[in-house]
C-alpha cells in the first residue's frame, strides 16, 4: 500500500464528501463506484466490493457523529422515534454487514446498480414536508416504522452505506415526520444504522483500516466546505451531473453482470 493510492484515496474521499455535502445525498453511494472503478484506472492497488463497502462503513460512522454532535442541543432529535426506527435499523445493518461476506461480488454491485437507481429518483423529489415546531408532539406508526428502518438497515448493511437518502424521504412521505425533526433524527439513526455496519463488516474482516481512516480524514474535511457551498450556489446542474456519474456506474456494473 504506496503513498500514491493513499492519496488516490484521500482525492476520492474528498471528492465524494464534498459533492455529497452540496446534494444532500449519502456519500457512500457516490464513493462506491469511484472506490471500485479509478484505482485501477489510475494503476494504483484495486479494490473488491466488499472492501469497498467495508471502507464506507467506516467512513458513515464518523461522518454522521459530527451531525448528530451538531443537533445535540436543537430539540429536534425525536428520542422515540431515534429508539424505534434506530433499534430495527441497527439489527437490520449488523444482519445485513455479517451475512455480506456470503454474497459474491457481483452481487453486491447488483444491490448498488438498484440502490443507486433509487438514490438518483430521489435526488430529484423536493423534500417537501411540514414543518412542525421544536415543541410539537411528533407521533408515527411504529409497525410501519420500525418494518421501514429494518429493511433499510439490511440493504445498507449490504453495501456499507448509512441508507440516510432512502430514510429522510421514508420519513417524510410516509411517517410524516415535520421535516427539521427528520432531518436531525435521520442523523441519528444513520449513525445507529452505520454502528451495526462497521461491526458486520470488521467481524467478517472485510475493513481496510488504514485506507478506511485516510477516507473518513478526507470526508471530515470535505463534507462542510461541501455543505456550506450548497447553501451558497444553485446545485440543480450538479444534481443532473451526478445523476449521469452514478447512472454511468450502474450502467456499466449491470452490463459486467449481464455479460
Amino acid at each position: 500500500m504506496d503513498m500514491t493510492f493513499i492519496l488516490t484515496l484521500f482525492i476520492i474521499g474528498f471528492i465524494g464528501s464534498f459533492i455529497s455535502g452540496m446534494v444532500g445525498i449519502g456519500g457512500s453511494v457516490i464513493n462506491y463506484p469511484m472506490l471500485l472503478y479509478i484505482p485501477p484506472l489510475v494503476g494504483v492497488m484495486s479494490l473488491t466490493a466488499h472492501e469497498v463497502s467495508g471502507i464506507g462503513a467506516v467512513q458513515v460512522f464518523f461522518a454522521t457523529i459530527s451531525g448528530v454532535w451538531a443537533y445535540r442541543k436543537s430539540g429536534f432529535l425525536h428520542k422515540k422515534l431515534i429508539v424505534y426506527m434506530g433499534s430495527s435499523i441497527l439489527i437490520g445493518s449488523m444482519l445485513g454487514s455479517y451475512f455480506s461476506h456470503f454474497i459474491s461480488e457481483k452481487g453486491i454491485n447488483v444491490i448498488y446498480g438498484i440502490l443507486a437507481l433509487i438514490a438518483v429518483v430521489l435526488m430529484f423529489i423536493p423534500r417537501k414536508g411540514r414543518e412542525g415546531r421544536e415543541d410539537e408532539d411528533v407521533s408515527f406508526n411504529k409497525p410501519i416504522a420500525s418494518s421501514l428502518a429494518f429493511i433499510i438497515g439490511v440493504v445498507s448493511g449490504v453495501l456499507g452505506a448509512g441508507g440516510a437518502f432512502i430514510l429522510v424521504p421514508i420519513m417524510l412521505s410516509i411517517l410524516k415526520i415535520p421535516v427539521r425533526v427528520t432531518i436531525a433524527s435521520s442523523l441519528a439513526i444513520t449513525l445507529i444504522s452505520s454502528i451495526g455496519a462497521t461491526v458486520g463488516k470488521v467481524i467478517t474482516g472485510q475493513v481496510l483500516f488504514i485506507p478506511s481512516l485516510v477516507l473518513t480524514i478526507a470526508s471530515l474535511f470535505a463534507s462542510s466546505i461541501g455543505a456550506k457551498m450548497g447553501q451558497k450556489i444553485n446545485v440543480k446542474f450538479l444534481q443532473w451531473f451526478l445523476a449521469i456519474l452514478i447512472l454511468a456506474a450502474t450502467i456499466k456494473i449491470w452490463l459486467s453482470f449481464l455479460f
